[in-house]
């Protein structure tokens, strides 16, 4: 019985991750792109935006801490151990693929979030609301398409946001550990190591005091974790790529030769298409930066901003440095590494690809990627916390706020003691699921986009106030 489910689950992951999926998403990255005039163009002034206070405006948190909330959740094992399995299982082209993706992502970002500031609301205490579930109720009277992306954004916080996130963090301190797994207990008939559940009781507890102080304490460590986090893996990248110099030509060539080969790659990888490069590649790109999912418009909605294309903007750069940065790092230094030490890589799994890499740097190459990880994947918690409570809000009204923080802090502490193959599928199938209604919202909603954008943007209004009316909406 548990086999057919998994065969079934799987069939369906690979379904709703397939081709479908991938032109959807391109297609809404390039449509946009081309609506907004390649708004991509405006990255440097959204960098500045980023950084930049509004504290007069309405909104809970500082834009910095709305994009640093929303990289929180997306910066993270995807682009460490995403790009490595793309490589592997598609070749070097799927880099280049996983980038373009970022860079027409980003026009995606700004869209939804644009969106997301345009149709919030404010709650009865005085906090903004949004995300999806707002814009398609608000924006296109489709409420129950709304209702449909909260409940998917629900159970996906339970699996990609919570459950695997402490589970990896449990794998990655068993290895440093408890290696050889002396140190395990028998509880409830299972043998258990003690790592995990050391891992599983520390990550809950602080979890729940963050999380339970609301959108201000999570947008407080975010703001703290993710810079620094991001620093210290960037570094280890710099790192490698000047020890690995003279082979960073050879690296971009193959890179750009293998993304439109018809023939197979070389030099220590494995064979692969123009059509499987580009799969693997696009598809990691989107699971990495989330754009067009709907999760980091929910927290956009929160940020004290003038108008909408501000925030839109300053959100926009979380692709940038999620996918075109990060991504784009990871893919040059595994390329240049196994084209350094075919040998050294040969057979490694994609998830091995970025570990051995890091080992290239004596004695503090492997701390730095462990640390990174670790960092990524709570600060990934974080985030999509918020993004589950804000779902609950919507579907059950304030007093399901509590029971879900429970629940999730539950989640956490039992997760690094279980097995957790079926609910990354279970969540792979769910953001595919969160995708669908969000990019329905943003495809016919294009219009209010490329209207808003026209007149604040290219009209050079970004210090204008939006003067409209925000609605109360008590539930």
């Amino acid at each position: 019985m548990l086999d057919a489910i998994s065969n079934f689950l799987n069939a369906a992951d690979e379904f709703v991750w397939g081709w479908f999926m991938i032109v959807l998403l391109l297609g809404t990255h390039i449509f946009i792109t081309i609506r907004t005039r390649f708004v991509q163009r405006k990255t440097l002034k959204a960098i500045k935006l980023s950084v930049s206070k509004d504290p007069d405006s309405d909104g809970d948190i500082s834009p910095f801490q709305s994009l640093a909330t929303a990289l929180a959740s997306t910066i993270g094992t995807g682009n460490i151990i995403g790009v490595g399995t793309a490589i592997a299982l598609g070749g070097p082209g799927a880099v280049l693929w996983c980038w373009l993706t970022g860079v027409f992502g980003i026009a995606t970002k700004y869209a939804e979030s644009l969106l997301a500031v345009k149709y919030r609301v404010r709650a009865k205490d005085g906090r903004m609301l949004g995300g999806a579930m707002y814009i398609l109720e608000r924006g296109l009277k489709m409420k129950w398409l709304g209702v449909l992306f909260a409940l998917f954004a629900l159970f996906a916080s339970f699996g990609i946001g919570s459950g695997v996130q402490v589970n990896a963090i449990s794998s990655i301190m068993n290895s440093a550990f408890n290696p050889k797994n002396t140190l395990n207990i028998t509880l409830f008939g299972q043998n258990v190591s003690i790592v995990s559940l050391i891992i599983g009781i520390a990550v809950a507890v602080i979890t729940a005091i963050v999380i339970f102080g609301g959108i201000k304490s999570i947008s407080r460590v975010c703001e703290f974790l993710v810079p620094g986090m991001a620093a210290l893996y960037v570094i280890g990248c710099i790192i490698i790529l000047v020890m690995n110099f003279n082979y960073l030509g050879d690296a971009v060539m193959l890179i750009l030769k293998s993304a439109f080969s018809t023939t197979a790659a070389a030099g220590g990888f494995i064979g692969s298409s123009i059509m499987i490069a580009a799969r693997y590649g696009i598809a990691r790109g989107l699971f990495s930066n989330e754009s067009g999912l709907g999760s980091a418009p929910i927290v956009a909605s929160a940020a004290q901003t003038r108008n909408s294309v501000r925030q839109a903007l300053v959100s926009s750069t979380g692709t940038f440095w999620d996918t075109v940065v990060v991504c784009l790092m990871t893919g040059l230094v595994l390329v240049s590494s196994v084209i350094k030490h075919p040998a050294l890589f040969n057979g490694a799994d994609g998830d091995k690809l970025t570990y051995t890499a890091f080992q290239q740097i004596p004695y503090v190459g492997t701390p730095i990627l462990v640390i990174g990880i670790v960092a990524f994947a709570y600060s990934t918690v974080l985030g999509w916390s918020y993004y589950g409570e804000r779902c609950v809000e919507y579907l059950f009204g304030v007093k399901g706020m509590i029971p879900y923080k429970i629940v999730f802090v539950l989640v956490l502490l039992v997760a690094p003691v279980i097995s957790l193959d079926m609910v990354w599928v279970l969540s792979d199938i769910f953001n595919a699921l969160m995708a669908i209604p969000n990019l329905i919202a943003v495809v016919l909603l294009s219009g209010v986009v490329v209207k808003e954008t026209k007149y604040y943007l290219y009209g050079n209004r970004l210090d204008e106030y939006d003067k409209s009316e925000i609605p109360s909406y008590n539930k």
